[in-house]
């Protein structure tokens, strides 16, 4: 059995849940350095491991592998502003998702079978979101179309 420190690249891999040509890629793009063995092969220790899973959970959020790479080498204030671009984007996003939420429960209660007879639903097909000035109320309240 291998150990974390001495782990090759099919354990990683399966370790991460991704398959080996994906941690080729990863250091073909200048993401991951896993050191070599006097035979030449790669070894994953366990801070290798963590900055696979950070690379993971940036893809998720939508960043690209070059801008992932970036964040590692790029000028303090390049990295700071693509972080504050990124940080943006995902607030927005929150923003349109519990939007999304309240107008799924106001669905669930909503008698209206055409959505232009219903404000709430009119509304959010029209915007997708809450319009400004109307806080943190919900979409509508179950039950009711005001």
């Amino acid at each position: 059995m291998t150990t974390v420190q001495d782990m090759r690249i099919g354990d990683a891999a399966a370790a991460l849940g991704v398959e080996t040509h994906v941690l080729r890629h990863w250091e073909s793009m200048g993401l991951l350095f896993p050191p070599r063995s006097s035979s030449g092969h790669r070894s994953y220790n366990e801070h290798i491991l963590d900055y696979a899973r950070v690379i993971q959970k940036l893809q998720r959020t939508g960043l690209s592998l070059d801008q992932i790479r970036q964040l590692g080498i790029g000028e303090c204030d390049d990295r700071l502003a693509m972080l504050a671009e990124r940080r943006a984007e995902v607030r927005a996003r929150i923003t349109l998702l519990e939007a999304t939420d309240r107008f799924l429960e106001h669905l669930a209660e909503c008698s209206h079978p055409i959505i232009s007879e219903c404000a709430e639903c009119s509304e959010f097909a029209a915007r997708g979101h809450i319009p400004t000035g109307q806080g943190d109320r919900s979409v509508g309240t179950p039950g009711r179309v005001r």
